[in-house]
Formats: C-alpha cells, structure tokens, sequence
C-alpha cells in the first residue's frame, strides 16, 4: 500500500486528494490553516471545469453561484468595451468552495493534518520523508499544492525565488451594483482590478499592483484613491460600496516567473507549478484540471506493478506542458497591455475594433471542457 502526501489544501490540491481517497489510495492533506478561510483570488471559475465537476459530484450547486457569460474590459481613462464569453464561467468564493471540498474528501476517506506547515522533504531509497512543525511522515509520492509562494520553496531551493517579484495583490469582499453575469477587468495606473460576483450577493473585488506605487502612497486606503479612482469605474465602485470585512487580504511577491512541474520528485500542480495572470481569469480552473491529471496519473502508478518513478514522472511532465505551458506564456503576454494608460487604451482598442482577435486571445488563455 502506497501512501500520497499532499502539501497544501487548496483546489489542486482538494481535488487530487478526492480523487485518491475515492480510489481507495492513503492520502494525508498538510495544510497551514484550517477551514474555511479567505484567500486571495478573483474567484471565478472558468466552465471548463463543469463537466468534471458535475460527473464527479463536486458542483456547488447547493451554494447557487451566479453564471457569469459576459466580460467588461476598461481602460485607466474610463473608456470600455463589453463582450460575450463564448465560454464563461461561475463565481465561488474560496471561503465557501474550499471547505465545500474539503467536507467532501474527509468523507470519502482522505486524511487531513490542519494548523500544520511543512519545514522540509527528503527523498532517498525511493521514499519520502516529510518534516511537519510536529511530527514527520514518510510517504511514496509526495504532491506539492501549496500555492503562489510558501516556506517549502525557499527549502527546496526554487529557482523562481531568485527572480524578485514587484506584484502586490488586495482582495475585498462587497456588496455592490454590479450584475450577476458580468466579470470586469478594470486598468489603472500601475495595476489591474477584476470584480464578479459569488454566493450570496457578494462581489469579488481583487486588485494586482506594483509594489513601487504602494510604496509611494504609504498605505493601501491612500494608493487606492490616488490611483485606482482616476478610473472612474473603480472611483465609483469604491465610494458606493459595502465592505464586508475590516481590512483586506494581501499577499506580496505574487510571481508569474516560470516554475517546474517536478522539484525534487516532488509534483507540483495548482500555482506551485505555474500561476497564469489573473487577468486572464483561470487560475482555479487551471487548479482543479492540474489535480485531477495528477491524481488520474498516481492511480495509474500505485495499481500497477510496473509503472515506475521515471514513469509517474515524464508523463506528468508531459500533460502538464500538453494543458498548461502555452496558456502560461500567452497570459504572461497579455498582461504586458494592462496596468498602463497607453497600452490598456490599446486594449481597449483591440476589443472595440478587432473582436475576433480579441477572442482568440481569451480563448487560448482557457481550456477546453473536461
């Protein structure tokens, strides 16, 4: 009987423990938290998703999350273009969906250690062991879920780390004007707003910017009306809104640098293998397909006899680049026209002028259903 470590219990990382413990697979989830809590993310999920989710009893319906078919870009000045999704999406909080999913994989047998963080991993004699902040654990094959950027990391040594990241990200919960159907991506001076709505009437407000323009402003309240009110969308939003919770959720360094599939044996899905540009709205839609490709591949490896390491692998490796390496490099394009009052202009512009170029580019930023 081989044993499955999951480091970090996010969606990928859920939904690859789901899927082991339904196949009858030992699989011990170590997350840092416990459930529910916030996280930041723009929460909305790309419908790629759906046909997996609903074969698989995992669709949030119980929580009636709003449908969202329509995009509205603008630019710093204010100027906009609307345009319909050929695809859409849905919108979740993670609070709600996280625990949704985790509720389900305890049930279906998966193990779960919480307010736990791992120090480090050592592999030798084709075995694992995993250092906790209490105890150490030896696996077969260890899964490393644990997000943008974490402790781990730095003990593994990543590359990435060696590039420094200038990216800030604030997230807010609302209540506000802004329609069901409707995902926005709002540009100002320095960064980029997106905003669409979650369960029970709630909007997702999450901005990415630059550290140097936070730095400038002291504080997040100030930067956010010297800066993101000279688009009069957001002057708008945030001068006629509620905000649900005291302060907002804010983590630095986010970093889109290109990350490896497989670090030291471990695999890697969800952002700790590759974090796509929120603008481009598929992060967690990139999250769940990750965890389950690699769950389908681990219950390949431990039912058969003669699969190997080397084959766990090279074929994870290969649906990795296969699903996600293309979407990765076009999205860190795409977001080189955000965050500027000329290039978002030009955004614009693209939008209003040439819709199905425009198109093409949201396409191949999102996957095909599953």
């Amino acid at each position: 009987m081989k044993r499955v470590i999951i480091i970090g219990g996010g969606l990928a990382g859920l939904t690859c423990a789901l899927q082991l413990a339904r196949a009858g697979i030992s699989c011990t989830v170590i997350e840092k938290k416990e459930y529910p809590f916030h996280r930041v993310c723009g929460e909305y999920i790309s419908n790629e998703v759906v046909p997996f989710l609903t074969s698989s009893r995992l669709y949030p319906t119980e929580f009636n999350p709003p449908q969202i078919k329509n995009f509205l870009l603008s630019a710093v000045n204010g100027r906009h273009e609307k345009m319909k999704l050929d695809l859409g999406g849905f919108g979740i909080s993670r609070f709600t969906f996280d625990n949704f999913l985790f509720r389900i994989a305890k049930g279906a047998g998966a193990e779960f250690l919480l307010n736990e963080e791992v120090e480090k991993v050592s592999f030798a004699n084709n075995k694992f062991n995993v250092h906790t902040t209490r105890t150490e654990i030896e696996a077969d094959v260890v899964v490393g879920t644990f997000g943008k950027r974490s402790k781990i990391d730095k003990f593994l040594h990543r590359q990435f780390l060696n590039v420094k990241s200038p990216y800030v990200a604030v997230k807010y919960h609302i209540r506000c004007e802004h329609p069901d159907d409707l995902i926005a991506l709002h540009n100002f001076s320095g960064g980029y707003c997106g905003m669409s709505n979650i369960e029970e009437k709630k909007t997702t407000l999450c901005y990415l910017t630059h550290r140097d323009v936070l730095k400038r402003f002291k504080n997040i309240m100030t930067m956010e009306q010297s800066v993101l009110f000279k688009n009069p969308f957001l002057r708008h939003v945030f001068t006629n809104s509620e905000f649900l919770y005291p302060k907002p959720e804010v983590i630095n360094e986010v970093s889109f640098v290109t990350k490896s599939p497989i670090v030291d044996h471990i695999l890697m899905a969800g952002d700790s293998a590759g974090m796509i540009a929120p603008l481009c709205g598929n992060g967690m839609a990139m999250a769940i397909h990750s965890g389950k490709i690699l769950s389908d591949l681990i219950i390949e490896y431990v039912d058969s006899s003669i699969r190997s390491r080397d084959w766990l692998e090279q074929h994870y490796i290969s649906a990795w680049n296969a699903q996600f390496k293309r979407r990765l490099w076009i999205g860190r394009q795409v977001q080189k026209l955000f965050g500027n009052r000329i290039t978002s202009q030009l955004a614009v512009g693209l939008a209003i002028n040439s819709r199905p170029l425009a198109n093409l580019i949201i396409k191949n930023t999102h996957g095909e259903p599953f």
